[in-house]
């Protein structure tokens, strides 16, 4: 058995992005400490969940990405959530505004792509499941490291709805939005956690580890 880990980035007032999907505040607040703490998260992983949007942002983004994170994206194993299966559509139709963002402060630093990684082959080999209930649970009954959801907003809130989630790693930015997108609107119970632990850094980010209270 292994345990299911949301890591989320979160404002102080508990959004995971603006109302229009605006990732601009944690890009400018993130500092290296919280960088490598991210990094030590993501090679901790057996495999990386996530929705249909966000895979084809990041299968967009990282395998060309000269960013230290992109090692661990690219190498392992990732599993695509889509309900309806991959359907054709245009990259404007798929591109999030967190794809902009992203994009655009690497264009603002003078980043450039590199060529493909040799590892990205992961992003086309990935699997596609369509029954986040079912589906999760069946990778939680496999042996290994621990399964990382990354978002989007809408597949994050899925899993807190359905109560998927053993563990979540909310990564807290110093910074009020006022409005947006919070991550636990579709709670269906309070939810009794444990904090396992509290990393400050430097920039004001705080990242934090609670683990769900079985009741």
């Amino acid at each position: 058995m292994r345990k299911l880990v949301l890591k989320m980035s979160v404002s102080a007032d508990g959004f995971v992005c603006g109302p229009n999907g605006e990732i601009d505040w944690l890009l400018r607040t993130r500092d290296q400490s919280a960088f490598d703490w991210i990094e030590k998260t993501l090679w901790d992983a057996g495999v990386h969940i996530m929705g249909s949007r966000t895979f084809h942002d990041m299968v967009a983004y990282w395998p060309t990405s000269p960013d230290p994170l992109a090692v661990p994206m690219n190498e392992i194993p990732k599993v695509v959530f889509s309900k309806k299966g991959f359907v054709e559509q245009t990259r404007d139709e798929l591109t999030t505004q967190a794809f902009k963002d992203s994009s655009r402060q690497d264009a603002e630093k003078g980043i450039v792509k590199t060529t493909i990684s040799k590892s990205a082959g992961t992003w086309s080999e990935a699997s596609i499941a369509s029954d986040i209930v079912s589906d999760i649970t069946k990778l939680k009954q496999q042996d290994g490291k621990f399964i990382l959801a990354h978002g989007g907003a809408s597949f994050a809130q899925d899993l807190v709805k359905h109560e998927l989630i053993d563990e979540y790693r909310l990564v807290i930015h110093p910074v009020i939005l006022g409005k947006g997108i919070p991550l636990f609107a579709l709670a269906p119970n309070p939810i009794d956690l444990k904090l396992e632990s509290s990393t400050h850094f430097d920039s004001g980010i705080i990242a934090n580890i609670y683990s769900t209270i079985v009741k």
